[in-house]
């Protein structure tokens, strides 16, 4: 465990506020309109996106989502 922090008393030095630049909570929600489908995928392909996902950390579902996301957005 590290040492604790001492915190002291002394000048700060000159300090300038600055503008709140921060968007409001309820603009950091991405929730796109989704709509529930039924899709058999090859097995491979689900395993690939599973290992991926646990990778990074994420929903293999929201990348296969993301993928045909920008699939159809390239050719819009």
């Amino acid at each position: 465990m590290s040492s604790k922090i001492k915190y002291t008393d002394e000048p700060l030095g000159k300090l300038k506020p600055i503008s709140d630049f921060l968007p409001a909570p309820e603009k950091l929600v991405f929730r796109e309109e989704t709509v529930k489908v039924t899709i058999a995928l090859s097995q491979s392909s689900v395993e690939f996106f599973k290992r991926e996902a646990k990778k990074n950390h994420t929903q293999y579902q929201k990348m296969i989502r993301h993928l045909l996301d920008a699939y159809t957005k390239a050719y819009q």
